[in-house]
């Protein structure tokens, strides 16, 4: 089984999962635009188990429907590496492309509220959008 290993920019947190992605996709909330400091977040969703090295600080974030989700951040140079959604923390783990820095990553699947997407980010032909969270 294929193993990838996402780290931050100064290398102290790392994060090594296994597999295929469950997917790929982009959100353009601004709490997304907010935490990366870019216009989207790119996140690729892979399921346990995944082992993490090094130290990380947590921020905890309720999302518009009600889920809580724990970003895990170096604490070194602030890199926002990984995050799960409580209560699903067995289940996944979703990761930031970026922190892979493979130019050859899965293109996105699924953008999330579009309604939010600045109006020159063009998506990747055929993605599925969705005005908001579909879930």
């Amino acid at each position: 089984m294929r193993s990838r290993t996402a780290s931050c920019a100064c290398g102290q947190l790392r994060i090594e999962v296994r597999g295929e992605p469950l997917g790929v996709g982009v959100c353009h909330c601004f709490a997304c635009q907010r935490r990366t400091g870019s216009v989207f977040a790119a996140l690729a969703a892979f399921a346990v188990p995944y082992e993490v090295t090094g130290t990380a600080t947590e921020y905890v974030r309720v999302g518009d429907q009600g889920a809580r989700f724990r970003f895990r951040f170096c604490p070194v140079c602030g890199t926002n590496l990984f995050h799960t959604e409580e209560g699903y923390e067995e289940s996944s783990v979703a990761v930031a492309v970026g922190a892979f820095a493979d130019p050859s990553f899965p293109p996105p699947e699924d953008s999330v509220y579009d309604c939010r997407r600045h109006s020159w980010v063009q998506l990747p032909e055929g993605i599925r959008t969705y005005e908001k969270d579909p879930t």
